[in-house]
């Protein structure tokens, strides 16, 4: 059955000592001698970033493509060919499904047989769970605050309101006084029909029932939490 070595080197890393291409080949040749079983093909990435998926990459893409049932794909390391252990994780089940084996040299071997590797697998992807986690838990704090300062987070702009140039929201004026108008209606009881046409007729504002409701509930809410 065919068997397929892969070596990768980013930019940075060509010049760093353990990384180089001919280092990496060295080490697929020593396996395959030590296994009585020849390279067929050795598919060589040069100057791709591991952030970028195995399937996306040039010689990667290719590689994917080729391989089939009963077919042994090896590699030096884990991150010469995958960005994360959870990305090897996923490819090893798609690997798995496809009846390929994946050597991983510096994880002692078949990885679809080798329940230490897998093991490590599994933990690490844990590890990067838990760090996405926090990132979006980062993400989301950032945004909270950002909006409890005022500041622009995308999507539609909020009636009343523009963009300034230190990218927090600015009031427009006349806007804000159709607010205040449809805050002052609402709060004495108006109906949402009745609030819009009072705007339209007095300050020529042309909104939909939604956008009223929403506005006049916004602006109502600090003043309710002064209170």
């Amino acid at each position: 059955m065919p068997v397929y070595g892969y070596c990768r080197v980013s930019t940075a890393a060509q010049a760093a000592e353990g990384e180089s291409l001919e280092v990496q080949r060295r080490h697929l040749e020593g396996w395959a001698l030590m296994q009585g079983q020849p390279l067929d093909a050795v598919f060589v990435e040069r100057g791709v970033s591991g952030s970028v998926p195995l399937q996306d990459r040039p010689e990667g893409g290719r590689l994917w493509a080729r391989l089939g049932r009963g077919d042994t794909l090896v590699a030096s390391k884990l991150d010469r060919l995958f960005r994360s252990a959870l990305d090897a994780l996923q490819a090893v089940e798609d690997l798995k499904g496809r009846g390929v084996s994946l050597v991983l040299l510096d994880l002692g071997g078949d990885i679809s047989t080798n329940g230490l590797s897998k093991l490590f697998l599994t933990i690490a992807a844990a590890f990067a769970e838990a760090e996405r986690d926090r990132i979006r838990e980062r993400v989301t704090q950032t945004k909270r605050d950002q909006r409890l300062r005022g500041r622009y987070l995308g999507g539609k702009l909020p009636y009343g309101f523009r963009v300034g140039r230190d990218g927090a929201l600015e009031p427009i004026l006349d806007q804000q006084v159709v607010i205040r108008r449809a805050v002052e209606m609402r709060a004495g009881g108006a109906p949402l029909r009745t609030v819009q046409a009072a705007l339209e007729a007095e300050h020529g504002a042309r909104l939909s029932l939604d956008v009223i409701q929403r506005v006049a509930r916004e602006a109502a809410q600090p003043a309710e939490a002064a209170a």
